[in-house]
């Protein structure tokens, strides 16, 4: 019969693995900003922060601010002192903090899905005569999914590379199938089973010598790994802002058009708000001049205001030091599996390396599906993904490492469960 009451963690953590998180967590340079976030009353370990982040203290006081303040008091004057503005002074910030991006190149607006669409789908027609996109059998379901519709209504095919999915996808992987054929080639830099992170610069190179161009996915990247857009010389970048930019459930995505590309990419989407006049309620559209034609529709204010606090945050600890911690907290876990989860049967399924990979580990086990429900009974919350993954997502600024030292306790207390 499976345990319905949580387990004491602190009693269950080995005492070898209890002292070495308050050792680390002793010794953490970020360990003051943990305060900073909403508390969780009940939960004995946030092991997700790379699906949902945690809200901030600030953001609570920002969001009611933003009702009684600007909204009621400023109304609809408010849009033209500020709120029209709002996404391409929001994606300058993302840009500046997160990307390695320079200003003028980064637009808030849309989800994921959307933005993907956009600029996928302006990517293949700004390369008239190739009919070639490519992309990887390992990536998230709405990447492969946006590029096949885009297939089908432009006759296109894809070529499916096929990765070792604890390696990911490889310089040799893009170079042994891009041709004169390729227009596109969509990647996703850090990837959401393993965390595995690809060669930006190495594999942008390749495509661009294809006469290609290349979008890459920062979902699992965006403030949590350091990421250099210009530097690389990338085209085209999408990625959430609810994962490790803390932005809230449906907070909107981000895209990047590298500057040079803005007049020669015509986004497909043609709304009023990308407009070069939108206000002037003419007969036809025309695009406005630089990153803002890629906006369709009205910006989500509202959903624009939590990540702020986060990236207030991020470019106040340095994104050096996110990343330093990151790699902390996944060594950590991997270190922590290999001594107390092995014996269980768990394997560790994303790279040992460091360099390669990104802010969560994947362990696989065969009971892990039933094992994660009965975890967040206990008040522990990885996730899991099919068919035997358990992620566990770490959000270096909001997670110490006695939190995940627990986790992982209960963790090897569900495996011992009977009815698990």
């Amino acid at each position: 019969m499976t345990t319905t009451t949580a387990p004491d963690a602190a009693a269950l953590t080995p005492p070898g693995l209890a002292e070495r998180a308050a050792a680390l967590d002793a010794a953490d340079p970020l360990a003051r900003y943990r305060d900073r976030f909403v508390p969780s009353p009940g939960l004995v370990a946030y092991l997700d922060g790379n699906s949902l982040g945690r809200p901030l203290r600030a953001t609570r006081e920002r969001l009611s601010g933003f009702v009684d303040d600007l909204w009621a008091s400023r109304l609809i004057r408010a849009w033209d002192e500020g709120w029209m503005d709002a996404p391409t002074e929001l994606g300058d910030t993302i840009g500046r903090v997160t990307l390695g991006a320079g200003p003028g190149q980064t637009v808030v607006a849309d989800s994921t899905t959307v933005m993907l669409y956009k600029l996928a789908r302006a990517a293949v027609g700004a390369r008239p005569g190739r009919d070639e996109i490519v992309a990887d059998t390992e990536n998230f379901p709405t990447d492969r999914f946006v590029l096949e519709g885009i297939a089908a209504e432009r006759g296109m095919t894809i070529r499916w590379i096929e990765p070792d999915p604890a390696r990911g996808v490889t310089v040799d992987d893009v170079a042994g199938v891009v041709s004169e054929r390729t227009a596109l080639v969509l990647l996703s830099h850090v990837a959401f089973k393993s965390a595995f992170i690809a060669d930006m610069p190495a594999i942008t190179r390749v495509v661009h010598d294809a006469g290609a161009l290349v979008l890459w996915d920062l979902c699992h990247a965006a403030g949590a790994v350091p990421v250099e857009l210009d530097a690389c010389g990338v085209d085209l970048a999408v990625g959430c802002t609810y994962k490790f930019l803390n932005g809230g459930p449906g907070a909107p995505a981000f895209g990047y058009v590298a500057r040079e590309l803005q007049g020669h990419l015509r986004q497909p989407v043609q709304g009023w708000m990308g407009a070069a006049e939108p206000f002037a309620m003419g007969p036809a559209y025309e695009p406005a001049a630089g990153i803002r034609q890629f906006i369709s529709g009205t910006p989500p204010v509202v959903g624009m205001l939590p990540m702020r606090d986060m990236l207030a945050l991020l470019e106040e600890a340095g994104m050096a030091a996110v990343r330093a911690k990151s790699i902390a907290l996944t060594e950590f876990v991997i270190e922590a599996a290999d001594q107390h989860l092995a014996p269980l049967g768990v394997r560790v399924a994303s790279p040992r390396d460091a360099a390669v990979r990104g802010s969560h580990v994947t362990l696989e086990h065969p009971a892990f599906r039933e094992a994660t429900a009965l975890l967040w009974r206990w008040g522990v919350i990885p996730d899991f993904r099919p068919p035997a993954g358990m992620r566990i997502g770490l959000s270096p600024l909001s997670t110490s490492f006695t939190e995940v030292a627990r986790g992982l306790a209960l963790v090897a207390e569900a495996l011992r469960d009977p009815g698990v």
